[in-house]
This record gives C-alpha cells, structure tokens and sequence, in this order.
C-alpha cells in the first residue's frame, strides 16, 4: 500500500510539473544562471541516446517489473521509483516522447548539458536506494 501510494504521488507531481512547463514558452534561468527551465521533447532515451521506441518501451517496462519485485526491500524507494518510471512511459505511450524541462548549466562536465525531468530524478533516486539495500541484504 505504501508503495502505491508513493508511486501515484509521484506520477501526480510528475504530470502537473510537466504541465506546468507549459508556461515557459521560451527557457528561463533562475539562481544565477544555476537552473535552466524550458521544454525539451526527448523522442529517444536517457541522455538523447538514439533508441527505437519499442525498445525503450521493453528497458522500461522492465525496470518496472524490477522495481516491483523489490518493493518489500524499499517500499518507498520503489514507489519513488514506480512513479517516475510510470511518468516516463505513459508520457512516451500518450506523446510519443518525454518532456525534460530543467537542466543544471553550471555543473561540471558532461551533466551540466544534459536536460531531465522530475520522473527523471526520481527513477535514479528510487533505483539508487533500491541497488543500496541489496547490495546491503546481500553482505
């Protein structure tokens, strides 16, 4: 139930930042230049990587599947995860494409290019939390 819960939050908050993306027409910069926010449909997968859909789709569907299985290790965590997963699918299945809308400029190296989403962020926090506890379980 736990995991549930959290998993539609997520989706929910997921679903009305991106609508709320919608609002900035053009990109804005906030916190000195740190926070970049605008709209960027990604058609392919994490990072722009150039991947046909199904099998976006499939990696998706099956880190889903993982996700749930480990749900008694982490149940928020894989809520969180769940969520953001969810999101990212269902915007892919409706759009055909994700929408990314904040990106961090002023990182170092290669991340400060690279545009994400909330579903983004909580994909890799929940698989994070998720690789932590069984890594620990497995010691």
């Amino acid at each position: 139930m736990k995991t549930m819960l959290t998993a539609l939050g997520v989706f929910a908050a997921c679903g009305a930042l991106r609508r709320r993306t919608e609002a900035y027409p053009r990109p804005r910069l906030f916190w000195k230049g740190r926070i970049w926010i605008g709209r960027v449909d990604n058609p392919g997968a994490a990072f722009g990587l150039p991947m046909k859909r199904k099998w976006v789709m499939a990696a998706s569907a099956a880190g889903l599947y993982w996700a749930w299985r480990r749900r008694r290790d982490a149940p928020l965590a894989a809520g969180i995860l769940l969520g953001g997963g969810a999101s990212n699918l269902a915007e892919r299945l409706r759009w055909g494409s994700v929408r990314d809308y904040v990106r961090f400029p002023k990182v170092p190296g290669p991340l400060g290019r690279y545009v994400y989403n909330l579903a983004d962020g909580a994909v890799a926090l929940g698989a994070a939390v998720l690789l932590a506890k069984r890594q620990r379980r497995e010691q």
